[in-house]
């Protein structure tokens, strides 16, 4: 078996001390504020289940292409003059996903225990109507 140089917990974990984790009850408060932008990094599937109002999805493979100016792929949101949180569902996509952005320049914060501990705590959910 090959030996990693660096387990993904320990990705995880030099990225949180590097960058803004904010606490699950903090973003709640957050959620209607118009100059934060919560940004899910979810599989779609995920998504699919349950997501916050008003959160912009971002595929996690595309992150660093959809916030690059120079990219082809650009979003116009992320050109915005605003304070993007990211999530994933338990906090480990979005914390080593914010650490990236930030090597790139890029600031943004994300939900410290994930979408998981948002809905545990009461955070508002929305989930999209089945397709028929």
């Amino acid at each position: 078996m090959t030996k990693l140089k660096v387990s993904s917990a320990q990705m995880v974990a030099r990225a949180r001390a590097r960058i803004e984790e904010i606490e699950t009850a903090d973003l709640i408060a957050m959620v209607d504020d118009p100059d934060v932008v919560i940004v899910d990094i979810r599989d779609i599937r995920e998504r699919q289940r349950g997501h916050i109002p008003g959160s912009f999805h971002l595929p996690r493979g595309m992150l660093e292409f959809w916030v690059d100016p120079d990219s082809p792929y650009f979003k116009p949101v992320f050109g915005e003059d605003k304070k993007f949180v990211f999530h994933c569902a338990s906090g480990w996509r979005s914390a080593i996903s914010v650490a990236t952005l930030q090597d790139m320049g890029f600031e943004a914060a994300h939900l410290k225990e994930g979408f998981t501990t948002w809905e545990a705590q009461g955070g508002p959910v929305e989930v999209p109507a089945p397709k028929s």
